[in-house]
């Protein structure tokens, strides 16, 4: 197992690698001067201004030189300093990673508590009535936008109903109560979509692995259904499953872009959001880094994840 870890280790070093290249890259692509880029159009700067502009930032050296000094810092969590506020980005993604993370960590629950039930069920039931109804809103959800459903839910449970909030956030760990009901909305439009990926992948799966012998001799031997879907074919099924409800982060940080800006809730995708508009570029360098990076660790953790359910990976691979 060791060595198994050691071996996706060193396969996730260059890959941080290369994305922190990709982030740096992007103040290179842009075009014009980046130090004038990053000052603002509102802002009118001398030559000699701007001059000191690109040495607070390293412009003026060499782009690999830029590039390694740029990774030193960020590789000790320095990320720079916002050109808006003047607030150090990495202590103001620190605070803000939190709520992604309370968001995303909710929205990921919901879908799997909605997609491994249903793809279980539609495998079991296949092309009976369960089968179709889950298949219908799989296929429904996953041609939803997020942000189309989160207008709905807003429109219905906020404005006509009034039973939840629509705008703002509540940590959980401050006030459980006030946090979930800000929560809900917003994740529920994060989670749905993923829900619909994982629910037909969870179902594909299920229904290859009752084809095989040994689940057809479980039968034979008079073992219920559900005990053999329970007892034998869930772990071996969950195998492909794990890996899409790993990928799914990557789509629900995506998505948070949208909906934390829809429903007002502070995270890094409002963050980014807004450096965007203001040409804050250090903090949307710093908040394509976090989430980046943050997408590749877990796509790690499944890998090991992978291991544990079937022992035979760690040797093979």
């Amino acid at each position: 197992m060791q060595a198994y870890i050691l071996r996706r280790t060193a396969q996730l070093l260059p890959s941080l690698l290369l994305i922190s290249f990709m982030v740096f890259a992007l103040m290179q692509a842009i075009p014009g001067d980046p130090a004038r880029m990053m000052v603002g159009a509102g802002e009118s700067l001398d030559e000699a201004q701007l001059e000191l502009v690109r040495k607070e930032y390293n412009l003026d050296r060499p782009i690999p030189v830029q590039f390694v000094l740029w990774l030193g810092r960020a590789a000790t969590g320095d990320l720079g300093r916002s050109t808006v506020t003047q607030r150090r980005v990495g202590e103001e993604l620190a605070m803000r990673a939190v709520v992604t993370f309370q968001l995303g960590l909710f929205a990921w629950l919901i879908g799997a508590a909605i997609a491994l039930p249903a793809g279980v069920i539609s495998a079991v039931y296949r092309g009976r009535a369960p089968d179709v109804a889950a298949t219908m809103v799989a296929v429904g959800a996953v041609a939803l936008p997020g942000f189309w459903l989160g207008i709905m839910m807003i429109l219905l449970f906020g404005v006509v109903l009034g039973w939840l909030p629509t705008r703002g956030f509540v940590s959980v760990f401050q006030d459980p109560y006030e946090g979930l009901r800000h929560m809900v909305l917003p994740a529920i439009a994060l989670g749905i979509t993923s829900s619909a990926v994982v629910m037909r992948q969870m179902r594909s799966a299920l229904l290859e692995v009752l084809t095989q012998d040994y689940i057809r001799t479980a039968r034979a031997k008079g073992l219920a259904q559900w005990s053999t879907v329970i007892g034998h074919a869930l772990r071996n099924a969950m195998l492909p499953v794990v890996t899409v409800m790993g990928l799914e982060i990557g789509r629900i940080f995506a998505g948070a872009v949208v909906i934390e800006t829809l429903f007002g809730v502070p995270g890094m995708g409002q963050y980014m959001v807004e450096a965007v508009f203001k040409r804050d570029f250090p903090v949307v360098q710093g908040c394509v880094l976090v989430m980046a990076t943050a997408v590749l660790l877990v796509n790690f953790l499944t890998d090991l994840f992978y291991a544990v359910l079937d022992p035979r990976i760690r040797y093979d691979s």
